[in-house]
């Protein structure tokens, strides 16, 4: 097979949180095709235990320490110098001679870096075509940020927008193919980047819908005497911490005020203090990191996935969906669905909807809502299915598809027209 040099921001395993999962699963379909050689970031000091692991699928690795404080100083330098924070923050200059050390040694013609973070590894290196997965436009993620912080937050995540944006503009220029989890993250970044639009392709998530599925044996982690509400997620995430904020705040009250024996659970690894802080009141259980997931999902009585900030397709709905739960979610979360896939949830945006659609699955409406989810989701998003692009695209890597060096800054020197909205999100 021929070698491949595979680029991640973080370890992809245990796959537990969103980006892991996608790129654990795409690692899994390239060592199927390639000869893999990986280099990735540990920013958490348990995951060292899972680099045996991942040596056992790869032809060699690079596994790069990241602490978490330092990097941080290594934004804020970035910062001074006028650069996006996010870039230095993944620079290490160990992880780059290995790069090229290796494109070199094993001849390699052909990589993939998975985020834009990524993307100045393989641009050091001359002549190495690439396919870029972006996942979603972080660039628009920060103007997100922005709009719902105050100052002087707001005014640090409006100018990493631009700058991070003039950024993937510099990169997706470069690649051979650009890949991003929605059409709709896609049609955004062609309206940001119509320099780019040709080479901007879609590749959905998938779904392990042999792992994730309701089992007779498992037993249920909740009292009988109550009506389990579960969200799943990594609670340090900025995202997810607002999502639960917002039920326990505004939702829960009225759901308890209909069904007193309403418990909201929240799971998930590193809570931070404002999602600790909601277990003060009696009907909220924050879990932390748990053994198995599943247990929480198979036998809760609704998910709930209120997300106010989301982009793409958010795992935790897919999961859950495949755990034959009944879900509802805001329709954020839902646009990024396949047709059939949403049909199968419930959608809310303002408080007394959430808690009216919530309340409907508890007073028996969600009868085979769940099974009809399971169905939909092993129907539409099959991991082998949706990856299968990714062989194509690297495949027809050629080198000639992307744009030279003098082209790209040419065309990134022009105004850019027709951005609406988008743009405007971005000032």
């Amino acid at each position: 097979m021929a070698p491949l040099l595979y680029l991640t921001h973080r370890i992809p395993f245990p796959p537990n949180k969103g980006d892991k999962i996608r790129s654990y699963n795409l690692l899994r379909f390239l060592a199927r095709h390639y000869r893999v050689f990986l280099g990735t970031f540990i920013d958490r000091p348990e995951d060292h235990q899972h680099v045996a692991v991942l040596r056992a699928d790869v032809a060699d690795a690079f596994f790069a320490a990241l602490a978490p404080a330092r990097a941080r100083v290594r934004s804020g330098l970035g910062l001074l110098r006028g650069e996006p924070f996010t870039l230095p923050y993944y620079r290490d200059p160990a992880l780059a001679r290995w790069v090229r050390h290796i494109v070199q040694e094993q001849r390699i013609r052909k990589a993939l870096v998975f985020s834009s973070a990524m993307a100045p590894y393989v641009l050091q290196v001359a002549d190495l075509p690439f396919v870029a997965d972006f996942c979603d436009v972080d660039s628009a993620k920060w103007a997100q940020y922005a709009q719902a912080k105050p100052w002087p937050a707001s005014w640090l995540y409006r100018r990493e927008a631009r700058r991070l944006l003039a950024f993937e503009r510099r990169a997706a220029a470069r690649a051979a193919a650009v890949t991003f989890v929605t059409e709709a993250e896609r049609a955004l970044f062609a309206r940001l980047a119509p320099e780019c639009a040709a080479r901007l392709h879609t590749v959905g998530n998938g779904v392990d819908a042999d792992f994730f599925s309701p089992v007779a044996w498992r037993r249920s982690p909740f009292s009988p005497r109550e009506a389990a509400i579960v969200f799943t997620g990594a609670m340090d995430y900025w995202p997810n911490v607002d999502a639960v904020s917002w039920f326990a705040r505004d939702i829960l009250p009225r759901l308890v005020a209909r069904y007193p024996a309403v418990r909201f659970y929240v799971v998930g690894m590193n809570p931070s203090p404002a999602v600790m802080a909601l277990a003060r009141d009696p009907r909220v259980v924050v879990t932390g990191a748990v053994p198995d997931v599943r247990t929480y999902l198979q036998h809760a009585q609704v998910v709930v996935a209120p997300l106010r900030i989301a982009r793409g397709v958010q795992n935790k709905v897919l999961e859950a969906m495949a755990m034959a739960r009944p879900v509802v979610t805001t329709a954020a979360c839902a646009a990024a669905l396949h047709p059939q896939v949403q049909q199968a949830l419930l959608v809310a945006d303002d408080a007394p909807t959430f808690a009216d659609r919530v309340s409907q699955i508890l007073g028996g409406a969600g009868a085979g809502m769940g099974e009809r989810a399971r169905q939909a989701v092993r129907a539409c998003y099959s991991w082998e299915g949706q990856l299968q692009q990714f062989a194509v695209l690297l495949d027809g890597i050629d080198g000639e598809t992307a744009l030279s060096s003098a082209q790209a800054e040419a065309h990134l020197r022009a105004p850019v027209a027709n951005q609406g909205g988008a743009r405007r999100g971005l000032a």
